[in-house]
């Protein structure tokens, strides 16, 4: 129940233009009841918590009423994952045209001044309708593109050293005043091939444009604010005409101005204004905002600035985290373009929505503990902070370049600055980009590393330029114990060197070492419920490509390494009625867990192990102890052989074959079961089997990415994946080897020439999904859910 006032706004409110009441008075229960909630009626984005903290002032959405209608702002509010994501990936049904429509309706007076500027703000990448938007969007893409911003990156080194060279030895300063905002101005005039004038002025511009579009100015405050847009507009139409003279500069103004002589249809002349003025706010602002929210929210959890601090590598998840919990970008709006339902609420044509993504990257339905804050968070790049789909943040790439140079500087030479105690955070007060006004922090200047080593100004940590893999996420290790289980064979136990309990894994897992120059996948093979150690068992290959040479000589215990994972693509069958396991070698290793798991399970199982003698045989000791009389060894020095044909010659109902070892193992093996039924047979290679790209023998295609709206083109010498990349799309990987699993990628339609070592033989003719890292197109193209 609302109160009578309450009601009455409703009233006065209309989502349709047809005079009906957005709501379904249907719903009402009880006699002169408002379907309305008090707490939808009582939602307010200006003031209070939605501007402390947008995320923990929706959480009785997201939990009790995850659509709600807003009679304060005459908007629908949407705040849980899967259904603000849905909003954005359909890009018709809920158009973005009032993207950029101020959310409070300004004054005569206001629009007047506005007038006396020619203020002309039309459609931009933000805002516009298919059809133009996509081949806008196309023609103007090359300047975000990974290879092109990686030009950009010594810029913003540079100027970040200056910046701050300027207060290092202060002892206290404001971040936002003295850098966080000044430096991603510069970036962003630099990028648009502004020339850099007027700072002060573009930030009070930039201000008053935010204001003019999200916010709630007062009346007495609406003219001050259009005079501040009115000039904004017309600096934006003064540089682009000095540009119009000479288009052949750097930047992506001049070359919108070049790509408008060969498609003066797509690029307009008002397009070109609107998108300068626009874009000076979209290339600053929101980065401004989300490097002071990075920086309170880092300074504010001591223990992992201090880890970031002490291993830089972690700095690119870190970011992508921050922009998880703490973004820039609070919410978006569309328009339903016709009669439709959202998390089963129907939402009339005509509706305006507030899709508040910020809300959404808190949804414990998708994140795990949502409100933790946790660098290792293996899917804090699912966030929605840039948008999703064809409208997504084309600048999402510089944003987190900018972020990550910005925080390498910092921890490097100031790892001892903390927040100012008690200070107020404040908020421009809007409904959609959120940063804090001021970060006061303090220090000892007398502690900067710097005075005591120069040498670390030279360091540099390498840039991701786009979205970290998930499954790169890193932890350091150290080597607590190191013991010869056999020849050549060392069993390595590694801790967290912090102390942290470790993730749970299942039999099957690999971890992902670097080691030295190359990073290679170990399966683990230790108790599974012990979440202080893992371990791994390493075979030094004569023929090594570095990787079992490196572990074998340059490891002792007290060593620190790097480590990823856990990840398993070589699961257990659950459902199976009986296990037969048959390991090579060294492939013992994920077998020795898979049997301890079935045992554990009270299952039917048996071991079938070959190696050449029982000197070179790890664990056999572990095996004769736990496993017994279900354990065949075959030392081939012995004269013993593992006779597959015999073993497999009776096919089994329910049975399921797994196996690990060299591939020659591998081919009998899948040769002796091939009667058998489809996916019976299980296996994990050592390594991979792929070979350079061969333009002579491969075909060129096309991938269609639905969700994006985009075709990208893929060359016969090019993977999926680097043609995903050199477009700008966030594409995951790790071993790039077509054994790990980690670019895997959902395919709605085409034939698909799987080449990976992953996916199963079922898997591969139903041809859902794909490795972007190896497979490609049996024909001309693949549509991908990307």
């Amino acid at each position: 129940m609302t109160s009578p006032s309450s009601g009455t706004v409703l009233e006065a409110r209309r989502a349709s233009t047809d005079g009906r009441c957005p709501i379904d008075h249907s719903a009402v229960t009880s006699p002169g009841g408002c379907p309305v909630s008090p707490r939808a009626a009582a939602f307010d984005p200006f003031t209070g918590p939605y501007q402390t903290d947008p995320a923990a002032s929706l959480r009785w959405s997201r939990d009790e009423e995850p659509v709600f209608y807003s009679p304060e702002l005459d908007y629908w509010v949407v705040t849980r994952y899967e259904d603000v994501k849905a909003v954005f990936r359909d890009n018709e049904l809920f158009s973005p045209a009032i993207a950029l429509e101020k959310i409070t309706p300004t004054s005569d007076e206001a629009n007047s001044v506005l007038a006396q500027y020619d203020y002309a703000m039309s459609r931009t990448l933000v805002n516009e309708d298919e059809p133009a938007h996509m081949p806008r969007r196309r023609a103007l893409m090359e300047p975000f593109t990974p290879a092109a911003l990686a030009h950009h990156e010594p810029m913003v080194r540079r100027l970040t050293r200056e910046y701050v060279d300027r207060f290092v030895d202060a002892g206290r300063v404001d971040l936002v005043d003295e850098m966080l905002w000044e430096v991603p101005l510069t970036v962003a005039l630099h990028f648009l091939g502004v020339p850099e004038e007027d700072m002060d002025t573009l930030r009070e511009y930039s201000i008053a444009h935010t204001v003019n579009t999200w916010g709630r100015p007062a009346p007495e405050q609406q003219v001050a604010v259009a005079e501040a847009v009115g000039k904004f507009w017309q600096f934006a139409g003064t540089v682009l005409d000095k540009m119009r003279k000479d288009p052949s500069g750097h930047g992506w103004m001049p070359f919108g101005l070049r790509v408008q002589q060969e498609q003066p249809d797509v690029v307009t002349d008002s397009y070109l204004h609107s998108m300068m003025m626009a874009g000076i706010v979209a290339a600053h602002e929101t980065t401004a905002n989300a490097s002071a929210n990075a920086l309170r929210l880092l300074l504010e959890h001591r223990d992992v600035w201090e880890e970031i601090c002490a291993d830089p590598s972690l700095i690119p998840n870190a970011v992508e985290e921050c922009l998880r919990h703490s973004g820039s970008v609070a919410a978006w709006r569309r328009l339903a373009t016709a009669d439709t339902t959202i998390g089963g609420v129907d939402i009339p044509e005509g509706a305006k929505l507030l899709i508040v993504n910020s809300s959404a990257n808190h949804d414990e339905r998708h994140f795990d503990q949502a409100d933790d804050f946790d660098i290792r968070r293996d899917n804090a790049s699912d966030h929605l902070t840039f948008g999703y789909g064809s409208h997504q943040c084309m600048g999402k790439n510089l944003a987190r370049m900018e972020i990550q140079i910005f925080l390498e500087e910092l921890t490097r030479r100031l790892p001892h600055m903390e927040l100012v105690p008690d200070q107020e955070f404040t908020y421009l007060p809007n409904t959609s980009f959120r940063g804090p006004d001021h970060v006061l922090v303090q220090w000892d200047p007398a502690r900067n590393p710097e005075r005591a080593d120069p040498e670390l100004l030279s360091l540099r940590q390498p840039v991701k330029i786009g979205e970290p893999s998930r499954n790169t996420i890193a932890r350091t290790m150290t080597v607590s114990e190191l013991e010869h289980l056999a020849d050549d064979i060392l069993l390595v136990t590694l801790c967290d060197t912090s102390g942290r309990p470790l993730p749970k894994w299942s039999a099957g897992s690999h971890i992902d070492i670097d080691c030295g120059a190359v990073s290679r996948q170990y399966s683990l093979c230790g108790d599974r419920d012990d979440r202080t150690a893992l371990q791994i068992a390493v075979l030094h290959d004569s023929d090594s490509r570095g990787g079992s040479r490196w572990v074998h000589t340059q490891l002792d215990i007290g060593t620190t390494l790097r480590m990823r994972g856990p990840r398993n693509h070589f699961k257990l069958d659950p459902d199976a009625r009986r296990y037969v396991f048959v390991a090579g070698g060294i492939g013992i290793t994920p077998v020795i867990a898979m049997a301890d798991e079935v045992k554990a399970s009270g299952g039917d199982y048996e071991i079938h192990y070959a190696g050449r003698s029982r000197t070179s045989m790890a664990f056999l000791d572990r095996l004769a102890r736990d496993h017994g009389d279900r354990v065949r060894i075959y030392p081939s020095h012995e004269g013993t052989r593992m006779g597959l044909a015999e073993l497999f010659a009776t096919v089994e109902d329910g049975t399921q074959v797994y196996s690990c070892g060299p591939e020659r193992l591998l081919t009998a093996l899948a040769d002796a079961t091939a009667h058998w039924p489809d996916d019976t047979l299980h296996v994990e290679h050592f390594s991979s089997t792929l070979e350079a790209l061969d333009p002579s023998k491969e075909h060129a295609f096309e991938v269609v990415l639905k969700d994006s709206g985009i075709t990208v083109p893929v060359a016969a010498d090019q993977t999926v994946l680097h043609a995903l990349r050199a477009a700008n799309i966030d594409a995951q990987s790790d071993c790039e080897e077509g054994i790990c699993g980690a670019c895997e990628v959902p395919v709605l339609d085409g034939d698909v020439d799987h080449r990976d070592l992953v996916l199963t033989k079922t898997e591969r003719i139903a041809g859902k999904t794909m490795m972007t890292c190896c497979s490609r197109a049996c024909g001309s193209t693949l549509t991908l859910q990307l």
